[in-house]
């Protein structure tokens, strides 16, 4: 899901710093939200786990470039549903931004339009998680279907948006159409594993039920909304 340096460059990549704005604007205000209702010790605490998984996730899990971008294993839907919306969005953001800063700095000008394909299809991934979850289900019930509709709207804004960054960089090139449509071919198979993952990870905290308690985890893993 990185946009690759080039790609998009000039006065064009100021729109990158416009959508990551309004991005960071919206968890902001999850974060708000969050501490108001567990506390500002959850949110640190959350945050720093969520970072750690993140970065661990970009670096370690397997990723390879395809078309105009790399495919990663992400595991968002993951980290959303196990720490909530907005330790899930700040670890991905810190995550990339120490990625970055450490490991890839040639990824830096790029930051924006990356924090942006990863956090806008998070923020839909909420939305669809309220729209199609029921309240009296927690997540640990959850089924694969719930879990790759979960997924799938995830990896599906990945795709748009690296999608789009792609032709408003580079143009309608048959090239970069044909890039595109590689990489989003290649996603299929991130779709179908992530639930997997989803699942295994909720069965793993349903069995330990001495973290029902914890706060840095998401209270709806063990409870109704």
């Amino acid at each position: 899901m990185h946009i690759e340096p080039g790609i998009v460059d000039g006065a064009k990549i100021a729109l990158s710093y416009a959508t990551a704005g309004g991005a960071g604007a919206y968890a902001l205000i999850m974060a708000g939200k969050h501490i108001k209702e567990r506390g500002a010790g959850s949110m640190l605490l959350g945050t720093s786990v969520t970072t750690v998984l993140a970065l661990a996730f970009f670096e370690l899990l397997p990723h390879f470039p395809v078309g105009v971008s790399e495919v990663h294993l992400i595991l968002g839907s993951t980290l959303f549903l196990l720490f909530g919306v907005a330790p899930a969005a700040f670890g991905l953001a810190l995550g990339l931004l120490i990625q970055g800063m450490v490991l890839s700095p040639f990824d830096l000008p790029q930051y924006g339009m990356n924090l942006t394909t990863l956090l806008v299809p998070l923020f839909a991934l909420q939305y669809v998680a309220g729209r199609t979850i029921a309240p009296q289900t927690p997540y640990t019930a959850l089924r694969y279907r719930q879990a790759f509709t979960l997924s799938m709207t995830y990896q599906a804004g990945i795709v748009s948006w690296v999608g789009f960054w792609a032709l408003y960089g580079e143009g309608f090139s048959a090239a970069t159409v044909a890039g595109v449509a590689t990489f989003g071919a290649a996603y299929l198979l991130v779709i179908v594993l992530e639930p997997l993952a989803d699942l295994a990870v909720l069965a793993g905290a349903k069995a330990i039920d001495r973290l029902r308690d914890q706060m840095w985890l998401e209270p709806r893993l063990f409870s109704p909304a």
